[in-house]
């Protein structure tokens, strides 16, 4: 049984020894060679010089803020032919036509200056569309915007401002809402 264990140390000892002698050689990097590949890579192009361009056209004028609305523009009367027909349709369709009593007037840029009735104000945006909703079932232009923290609901726009005071008092009977008479503007 000695003898098996001697055989096998000196096997192991014969292993190590030839390890430590093969293995240097194998693994000392002569056999390695980098190769080194040449570009395809073109060079970038020059570059560009870069030209300032003045612009010839005037800035537009500042429109954060609404302009002050013009006096109106006188109507010229009807013929009485025009007025006649008028008048006999508006009697056969019921039909409320006050031209001359609330003229729209244009601005002194030229826009026509309009009026929407802000009817009231949410946190919550939900009462907001709600509001929005019972307004346009009831037959009214409604729309809101979000300003802050606040929705605001608004029913127009209309360029005659009479037409908002009375909507206003007939909005008050019907929801209990007092709004108010704003100028109209996109932002």
């Amino acid at each position: 049984m000695q003898d098996k264990v001697k055989h096998r140390l000196i096997g192991l000892a014969v292993i190590l020894v030839s390890a430590a002698i093969i293995f240097p050689a194998l693994f000392d990097g002569a056999g390695y060679k980098e190769r080194h590949l040449q570009s395809e890579i073109p060079e970038g192009p020059d570059r560009p010089e870069i030209v300032r361009i003045a612009p010839k056209n005037k800035p537009l004028p500042d429109t954060s803020e609404p302009a002050e609305p013009m006096s109106p523009v006188e109507l010229p009367k009807r013929p009485e032919v025009v007025e006649r027909i008028v008048s006999k349709q508006v009697k056969d369709h019921q039909v409320e036509i006050e031209i001359h009593k609330d003229q729209p007037v244009l601005d002194q840029q030229g826009v026509p200056v309009a009026w929407t009735l802000q009817l009231a104000s949410f946190k919550d945006e939900t009462n907001a569309k709600s509001l929005r909703k019972q307004l346009i079932s009831e037959g009214h232009k409604v729309f809101t915007r979000k300003q802050g923290d606040l929705v605001k609901v608004y029913v127009g726009p209309e360029f005659q401002k009479s037409r908002l005071e009375s909507l206003k008092s007939k909005l008050k009977k019907e929801f209990g809402l007092n709004g108010i008479i704003v100028r109209f503007t996109t932002q």
